[in-house]
């Protein structure tokens, strides 16, 4: 077996194992943790893909910053057991349900995919080049970039409207 093939199993292991683990830990400390190592790892794909800038800014923007987001919403939402409300055997199954559907039609799409066959065309553009993948990211796709600022900026109000303290009257 190659060196690259032993990482890509490692890799792919700690990104299964602490997915499932975010999901699964009680603790949402623990569980922001455990996403944090499953960037990391995702990230460790990116290089084994050549691909150090992407590497990079999913570090810087992933594990960074919305990391802090989350543990800052879960710091200031104050979880706590007692607080929790627990959920209807009818949703728990609808969850359970909506899990397997999505499960089946992913097992579908990769059981009918065919793999590409023949030579890879190439266009001749290096999209490893900062220069050439600001200019895409900024004009091609500026309102998908321009949407996804907004979509945080909601996140961050919503976030801060949730964890507000309701002044008690007296």
């Amino acid at each position: 077996m190659s060196v690259v093939l032993i990482i890509f199993c490692v890799l792919s292991a700690v990104t299964l194992a602490t997915a499932f683990m975010t999901i699964f830990s009680k603790n949402p400390i623990h569980s922001a943790l455990y996403l944090v190592v499953c960037f990391f790892s995702i990230a460790g794909h990116y290089l084994l893909l050549n691909s150090q800038f992407l590497a990079i800014v999913h570090v810087i923007v992933y594990s960074g910053a919305i990391m802090i987001l989350f543990l800052f919403t879960i710091m200031l939402m104050n979880l706590n057991k007692e607080d929790e409300v627990h959920k209807p055997r009818i949703t728990r199954l609808g969850a359970v349900v909506c899990f397997c559907l999505m499960c089946l039609v992913l097992i579908a799409i990769f059981i009918n995919s065919k793999p590409i066959v023949g030579p890879y065309d190439t266009t001749g553009t290096d999209y490893q080049s900062i220069k050439v993948l600001g200019k895409v990211l900024l004009n091609e796709y500026m309102v998908p970039f321009e949407f996804a600022s907004i979509l945080l900026l909601t996140a961050m109000i919503g976030t801060v409207l949730l964890s507000k303290k309701e002044k008690s009257q007296k």
